[in-house]
């Protein structure tokens, strides 16, 4: 499949998704609270994309029910809320989720660490945020696109923890996934050239140990298969005629 360069109209409406979506992680550290479960978290920011106009896109995703995934601790992605699943101080807990405006999507995970207490997740989320922020910061019409994968990698690889292979990041727009992939791992110099319009969801994965994962039964979460700790963050950002715009942050 080709990579779609997105026209002005089509980036207004990711934009207003991205600025949405951000709106909400930014009210997140003031619900999350030790003894609400996953699936409650799930639930408020169901409610939340509703009440500011936006579509939660993961539901109905591949026969998925839930606006967003929660993934704890060794939880990578694709953590399916559960009612089971109870929050205590000092997990480690990822939200990702995608809002969609007028049809056009916008892409974005957080890690929230409980307690602020467990010192491995908020080193972790340091090291993964800094991959994220330098890869973007690389992100401008003819640079490789393997000069922003292989940034994660280095940052991430330097702090002492890995990427995972696995799964990648992806071009959006009006599907969740797009082409281009976006591994966190690549060759500087190598990959397609950026061009204006090009929209994408970088989301470093970073892993406490090795970088191998499995699915568990319920076919969607995904762990580290070491039960190490893992983070992930992502921002959905458009190649500029100058530089890089990142949708999902407040702006």
């Amino acid at each position: 499949a080709a990579i779609t360069l997105k026209n002005k109209r089509a980036l207004t409406k990711m934009r207003t998704a991205g600025q949405l979506l951000a709106k909400i992680f930014e009210e997140v550290p003031q619900i999350l609270r030790e003894g609400m479960s996953t699936l409650e978290l799930d639930a408020y920011v169901d409610r939340r994309m509703r009440e500011v106009g936006l579509t939660p896109a993961c539901k109905g995703y591949g026969g998925y029910r839930h606006a967003t995934c929660v993934s704890v601790n060794d939880g990578v992605i694709h953590g399916v809320p559960s009612a089971s699943l109870i929050l205590k101080k000092g997990d480690c807990v990822k939200l990702d989720a995608v809002g969609s405006f007028e049809g056009y999507c916008a892409d974005m995970a957080r890690t929230y660490v409980l307690g602020n207490e467990n010192l491995l997740a908020l080193e972790m989320r340091d090291a993964a945020q800094r991959s994220l922020d330098e890869a973007i910061k690389k992100i401008r019409p003819g640079v490789k696109l393997g000069d922003v994968c292989a940034t994660v990698q280095n940052i991430v690889e330097s702090a002492g923890f890995n990427v995972v292979r696995a799964y990648a990041g992806h071009g959006i727009g009006k599907n969740i996934h797009e082409e281009p992939e976006v591994p966190n791992f690549g060759k500087a110099g190598t990959g397609i050239v950026l061009l204006p319009g090009m929209t994408l969801a970088i989301e470093p994965m970073v892993t406490q140990g090795a970088c191998d994962v499995r699915v568990e039964a319920d076919k969607w979460t995904v762990k580290t298969r070491d039960g190490g700790l893992a983070v992930h963050v992502e921002d959905t950002v458009v190649v500029t005629a100058d530089g890089v715009e990142v949708l999902t942050r407040l702006s």
